[in-house]
């Protein structure tokens, strides 16, 4: 069983990397820090690196302030864990180079890399398989581990509204609240904390709100200026995707990002059978069913979006 495979090398090693995929979400910081701590708590010596860093709404988590974003070239472990990442060159550095044996867990379909994989495309989240994997070898599952594990299972169930919250993500759920986890305490930090720059950011972006003349897809744009304009970063516009999806009728959303290069990053929902996952994936990118994203080149924000609502038009038709 891969479960008695991972919890054999657990045990056997002493030095361990916990890294999850750039541009982290709930689930994957969730999970790094949910199996950060457990091992630390079992005496292992522990690194937990994102190559881009803990978001600032998700800095309140216990252990948050000690992920790195930055390996020695010489820096070497026992064992790698790479989570909630759906292709190995999404860690954003060669994780093979500095571990001698690599474990991928996920949930994300295509992630079958590594030494040993633990892949549940079922699973409603990475941090569901990181829970299954402490209950299994009898790990350490305190209120700082069930608050991170909380975290991974809200952040990617859309606050148990996607068609991922399965009854298993419900009961565990109810497992981490009997260890103490304060579902209203989590809720306030992750939803009700927000600057006052995010908000304006918000207003800006939402001007940009855009719906097809079918009316079965739209989307938000955020331009370069949007940031200088409100004084937000890049990463408080996580999650206003949500509102181009919560329009009446609406079955894919988009969320279109100027980067600085000329590059768009976009990110797909939909809802029900609408597969975005394999559109993002055919852009380059990845994702799920529901849920995925992708970085296009293109001249303009208008030429972007105009590419995009094409392969849509595609899509649904």
């Amino acid at each position: 069983m891969i479960l008695n495979d991972i919890i054999r090398s657990i045990r056997t090693s002493q030095r361990f990397l916990i890294a999850s995929h750039e541009s982290p979400d709930g689930d994957a910081i969730g999970s790094t820090l949910a199996l950060t701590l457990a091992l630390k708590k079992m005496g292992k010596d522990v690194v937990a690196f994102n190559v881009d860093g803990v978001p600032a709404h998700l800095s309140f988590l216990p252990e948050s302030q000690s992920v790195t974003t930055c390996l020695a070239p010489d820096e070497s472990f026992d064992v790698g864990f790479l989570l909630d990442a759906g292709e190995l060159k999404r860690a954003g550095i060669p994780l093979q180079q500095h571990c001698d044996l690599l474990i991928n867990i996920d949930h994300h379909p295509h992630s079958d890399f590594g030494d040993i994989c633990y892949l549940d495309t079922e699973a409603s989240a990475t941090a569901v398989l990181i829970y299954r994997l402490l209950d299994a070898g009898h790990l350490p599952l305190d209120i700082d581990v069930a608050k991170a594990l909380y975290v991974g299972v809200l952040d990617d169930t859309g606050s148990f509204r996607y068609s991922s919250a399965n009854r298993e993500a419900f009961e565990l759920a109810g497992i981490l609240v009997e260890c103490g986890v304060d579902p209203w305490q989590i809720a306030s930090s992750l939803y009700e904390s927000f600057p006052g720059t995010r908000m304006r950011l918000l207003g800006l972006v939402l001007n940009t709100l855009d719906i097809s003349a079918c009316g079965r897809y739209a989307s938000v744009s955020l331009k370069q200026e949007f940031l200088v304009q409100s004084g937000a970063t890049s990463e408080e516009s996580d999650g206003f995707v949500n509102y181009a999806r919560a329009v009446k009728g609406v079955e894919i959303a988009l969320f279109i990002k100027e980067q600085a290069d000329g590059i768009y990053q976009v990110s797909f929902r939909s809802r029900g059978n609408i597969d975005v996952g394999t559109l993002a994936r055919q852009l380059g990118g990845g994702g799920h069913h529901n849920a995925a994203g992708a970085r296009i080149p293109a001249e303009s924000l208008d030429v972007a979006r105009s590419e995009l609502y094409r392969h849509l038009d595609l899509l649904l038709n």
